[in-house]
């Protein structure tokens, strides 16, 4: 007689919260609770807020599904609070998903791992609108949002400075443009999965990263086999540095006129979208795990230990 089957964990999937990607949490949490009821577990979706804490002690999961993006529930705040709770989540712990979170704290950190980026600096929004910081051509945007979500790029020709919207915070992050096109790795364990080029007609900004045809993924990406090995090290080096657990994805910039020299690391997301249209799923896809078989993975790589 066969042995008896092993009972799923019951899963509570965070997502919506109160960031400024509220909306692609609200479809990547969607998109993962059809997953894994799929796969056999029971999910419960929860709109995370402020009282989250009594929402969780109610529901009583054995593991929770963080599906948040941004602020909050991206940056450690949240997991935090699930340490606390001594309930098992996906992704990454505090310390790495507060690290990844802080862009300029992220770049310091990559430098001591010798990876390379470009220089920049947090400046006040005032001043940035008053004058041009570094030399262009240089982004700014916001220090510890995602998704594209604030992206000012001022041109090698640009006469004045850029005027922020008023929903840029105090204080912005200034860093040299890299041009070049736009390439990503997914790390899932101790795995680098393969290399996506991105291809859009303009910046990939947020509704080239979230709407239907808004940008074509190419993977594995036609790029020289230097340029795929350096790529899929560097990801996995920016994974262990930043001490990231579960899934991550590293996003890079490769200006091809410089061969290996134009290869930049731009960031390190520690919990990639996982809509129609994300990159991770994709590239899971390619290395035989389907989207199911991806949540249910990051189901039992729960932990509530860093």
């Amino acid at each position: 007689m066969g042995g008896a089957s092993r009972t799923l964990p019951k899963v509570a999937m965070l997502m919506g919260g109160p960031s400024a990607e509220r909306e692609v949490s609200l479809s990547t949490g969607r998109e993962c609770a059809g997953a894994l009821r799929g796969e056999g577990y029971e999910v419960v979706e929860v709109d995370a807020g402020p009282d989250l804490v009594a929402q969780l002690q109610d529901i009583k999961p054995d593991v929770v599904f963080n599906a948040l993006h941004g602020r909050w529930g991206e940056d450690g705040c949240v997991q935090g609070i699930l340490e606390w709770m001594r309930i098992p989540y996906t992704h990454s712990g505090v310390l790495a998903s507060a690290l990844a979170m802080d862009k300029e704290r992220s770049k310091a950190t990559y430098r001591t791992a010798g990876l390379p980026v470009v220089d920049s600096v947090i400046a006040a929004k005032d001043e940035v609108m008053a004058r041009h910081v570094i030399a262009p051509p240089y982004v700014v945007k916001p220090n510890n949002e995602g998704s594209s979500v604030g992206i000012y790029i001022v041109h090698e020709a640009a006469n004045s400075p850029p005027q922020l919207s008023q929903e840029m915070p105090a204080q912005v992050m200034v860093e040299t443009y890299a041009p070049g096109r736009e390439l990503t790795v997914t790390v899932m364990g101790e795995r680098a999965l393969c290399v996506t080029d991105i291809i859009t007609d303009g910046w990939y900004d947020y509704e080239a990263k979230y709407a239907d045809g808004g940008s074509r993924h190419v993977l594995p990406a036609e790029v020289p086999e230097e340029i795929t090995q350096l790529c899929l090290d560097y990801a996995i080096r920016a994974h262990d540095v930043l001490g990231c657990r579960g899934l991550s994805r590293t996003d890079f910039r490769w200006d091809e006129a410089r061969g290996t020299d134009g290869l930049i690391l731009l960031e390190t997301n520690t919990q990639p979208g996982m809509t129609p249209t994300s990159l991770t799923p994709e590239q899971a896809q390619h290395c035989g795990l389907s989207f199911g078989q991806l949540c249910a993975w990051l189901v039992e790589d729960a932990s509530c230990e860093r």
